[in-house]
């Protein structure tokens, strides 16, 4: 059986059972629990849910639209025929000052790079999204916004906070792309994948996807193995990575579950 989705649906029956009720940015109601935590050793397992399909090249065309590219141009991802930022859209088709625009604004996959190659003891390598005078101009506060990176015997740790998790839909989406992450720049940067940790804040359920989450858990009995992570070996620039490059071996899932996404 898969970790990700015996610790996932963990907290999906916590946030059920015991979860507070409330209203939110959204006009939907969500059950929340705050400070949940899960963390994989990415040595042993890639964290993928099986109990339902994850788009996982789409999540990659947007991890590496963010990192990678270091767009906010919503354009880049529809003529790839992702269309996950559409209803955030702006009028010139941007998301503003938000996310691959404050990568690239502040330089900081380069700076992260070149301390991984040149000080990996720093305690000071981070990836911050959450830039206040750049906020207000942005079509979403950045959900994901720090990831925070360490060096332990030749293995790269990562360490995501999220400071609004959509348990239905982001949350899935979010720790396979940044698990993902985290083999990539240890790959470019001569080192193992090693702990992953997820924090999120606000770990929320939106009300329309309780009966969804509960068909879901219904699957854990049933989960597959996870699948295994391939990178190619041959790249060595972390910006010459392409969706082509990254591959789950023996990826197999139940059903996707169809949810609807809260604006």
């Amino acid at each position: 059986m898969s970790l990700y989705d015996e610790k996932y649906l963990s907290i999906i029956h916590d946030i059920l059972t015991s979860g507070y009720f409330d209203s939110n940015r959204t006009t939907t109601k969500t059950y929340k629990l705050p400070h949940q935590i899960m963390q994989f050793d990415l040595q042993k397992e890639f964290p993928i849910l099986t109990t339902k399909f994850v788009a996982f090249k789409t999540a990659l065309k947007e991890l590496f639209w963010i990192f990678k590219d270091q767009s906010n141009d919503v354009r880049l991802l529809q003529n790839q025929n992702v269309h996950i930022w559409d209803e955030w859209a702006m009028e010139d088709n941007t998301i503003g000052t938000s996310y691959g625009y404050i990568v690239k604004k502040f330089d900081q996959m380069d700076k992260l790079l070149e301390s991984l190659k040149n000080n990996p003891q720093n305690r000071r390598m981070m990836i911050n999204l959450w830039q206040i005078p750049y906020l207000s101009t942005g079509s979403l506060d950045p959900c994901c916004f720090l990831t925070m990176w360490d060096v332990t015997g030749g293995s790269l740790n990562c360490m995501l906070v999220q400071r609004s998790g959509d348990m239905g839909l982001g949350v899935p989406f979010n720790t396979a792309q940044y698990a993902a992450l985290t083999h990539l720049i240890a790959h470019v940067s001569g080192l193992k994948p090693g702990l992953f940790t997820h924090v999120i804040n606000n770990a929320h359920i939106y009300e329309n996807h309780c009966s969804q989450l509960k068909l879901q858990a219904s699957r854990l009995s049933a989960a597959y193995p996870a699948p295994k992570l391939w990178v190619n070996e041959s790249i060595k620039d972390f910006y010459d990575f392409t969706c082509d490059d990254v591959k789950l071996i023996d990826y197999k899932y139940h059903d996707k579950i169809e949810m609807e996404v809260s604006v």
